[in-house]
């Protein structure tokens, strides 16, 4: 079965980190550029950061130097560690290949707090 699932979201006041996790089965990870993407209600969805297949990354300008988006092979996960967390950060963060390709799961939700 394909499916990806998402952990590690949760409140943090501004300021803070959280480390966000993704786990995916039942594709050849290691062939897939991975992304982080997150919506808030009312929103479109915003990609926030990309690793290409081949190791390279990809940032958003909103959170460029602020997060970082790891990937490993062995264990088939995609985490994305975020460090200074503003309010405007609040949001569902869901997890795919990129382009997307696996139906979306439920996501984690990051609250920021001010």
């Amino acid at each position: 079965q394909v499916q990806q699932v998402e952990s590690g979201g949760g409140l943090v006041q501004a300021g803070g980190s959280l480390r966000l996790s993704c786990e995916a089965s039942g594709i050849a990870f290691s062939y897939y550029d991975m992304a982080w993407s997150r919506q808030v209600p009312g929103a479109e969805l915003e990609l926030v950061a990309r690793i290409y297949a081949d190791g390279r990354t990809y940032y958003a300008e909103s959170v460029k130097g602020r997060f970082m988006i790891f990937r490993d092979n062995d264990k088939n996960t995609v985490d994305l560690q975020m460090h200074s967390l503003k309010p405007e950060d609040t949001a569902q963060y869901y997890c795919n290949t990129f382009p997307p390709g696996i139906s979306w799961g439920p996501g984690t939700q990051v609250t920021v707090s001010t």
